[in-house]
């Protein structure tokens, strides 16, 4: 055989080669099982201890792990609330400190998924429970990416509390509103897709029906939830109904409750239980639907976790520098995940952005971190 009849053979079996990869590449891609993803950041900080180390606190995050991925050693990013939460979403290290208050100049997981893969507004959603500060998660101030990528916003507490059941029977009725009644609905309102009406992520279609979803949670008791953990318990609930509901392809839940652990220890274990319990019924509810499934990943971890000693108060801070402070537990849960698997290896918490992303079919081109090791089956 001639040397360029061996090249042009040798070219040729090379290039049948490549696009047999690529075609089983894209035969991957297209039956990607999973379809939906559900970030859980457990904001507030909690320790390893009070979960995988104290099994019977977190049954139902313990039968995720079961099932799925169990990270040990999850290294977080910042000690501070608002800069670790956020670095969840963006996969950089935040440098901000607990009482800023504004959004972030990197761009988060929503505007990467909604950008990348051409997603709507009523398909990104995040509910959280710590007020305006955590509502900023949502989108970033990126030239590129932005609010017009950004994520639906529903901070359960400060929507679903008792004294929006006072519009209710109102908009039942035909008579024209009082100055409080207007200003409670205006409120409302305001709150679907963003603290701005004006700014509102969603279309005229989709607004009216977050705001009939919204009434209805009103008289179907999220409003009138109670105990320590209401706000995180209003948050993972909303978000249950509207990934039962809506379908989206990606809903972030960021709680906060836990964070009274810093004057009261047993408050703080008795959160951590309530949430388990209610990440349980968010469970129950994704298997109940056929359509959720067999397609949904669930994916929970702390921002950080909390001090090794209890303080002078008989609570527990962050600021020692501890393993137990610096170093949580993350589970992830799906599809195409292994089963009964558990990394020892460390991992950090920024890595959950490119993961979420890489889940969802797209990337995440500013994060400074990478995909979980050893996720998949």
């Amino acid at each position: 055989m001639s040397f360029e009849a061996l090249n042009r053979r040798t070219f040729l079996g090379a290039t049948a080669a490549t696009l047999a990869l690529s075609a089983g590449l894209g035969a991957q891609s297209a039956e990607r099982k999973t379809k939906h993803v559900v970030l859980i950041g457990f904001a507030g900080g909690v320790r390893t201890r009070e979960t995988f180390g104290s099994p019977s606190n977190v049954p139902n995050l313990v039968s995720l792990a079961k099932e799925g991925v169990l990270y040990k050693r999850v290294k977080s990013s910042n000690l501070g609330h608002y800069g670790a939460a956020l670095s969840l979403f963006t996969g950089v290290a935040e440098p901000r400190g607990i009482r800023e208050n504004g959004r972030g100049e990197e761009p988060t997981l929503f505007e990467y998924a909604r950008k990348g893969l051409g997603l709507a507004a009523k398909d990104v959603w995040i509910a959280t429970s710590g007020g305006a500060q955590q509502t900023n998660y949502s989108y970033s101030t990126h030239a590129d990416y932005g609010e017009r990528y950004g994520a639906n916003t529903v901070d359960g507490d400060g929507l679903f509390n008792a004294e929006f059941k006072s519009i209710l029977e109102t908009l039942g009725r035909p008579k024209k509103l009082d100055e409080r009644e207007a200003e409670l609905l205006a409120k409302m309102r305001a709150s679907i897709g963003g603290a701005d009406p004006k700014a509102a992520l969603n279309n005229a279609e989709s607004a009216a029906q977050v705001e009939r979803f919204i009434l209805d949670e009103l008289t179907g008791g999220t409003a009138s939830l109670r105990g320590p953990n209401a706000a995180d318990a209003k948050a993972i609930r909303v978000a249950r109904n509207l990934l039962v509901l809506f379908k989206p392809r990606l809903v972030a839940i960021v709680l906060q409750s836990a964070d009274i652990a810093h004057g009261n220890f047993n408050g703080y274990a008795d959160v951590v239980r309530q949430n388990d319990a209610a990440i349980g019924d968010l469970m129950k509810a994704i298997r109940a639907d056929p359509a959720l499934r067999d397609s949904t990943a669930v994916i929970a971890c702390p921002e950080f976790g909390r001090d090794r000693d209890l303080n002078s108060r008989r609570g527990l801070d962050h600021g020692d520098g501890s393993e137990d402070l610096e170093f949580v537990s993350a589970v992830a849960w799906g599809p195409e995940f292994a089963r009964d698997r558990v990394i020892e290896d460390d991992v950090r918490a920024v890595d959950l952005c490119p993961t979420v992303c890489q889940l969802l079919g797209t990337t995440a081109p500013r994060a400074k971190a990478k995909a979980l090791p050893r996720l998949y089956a």
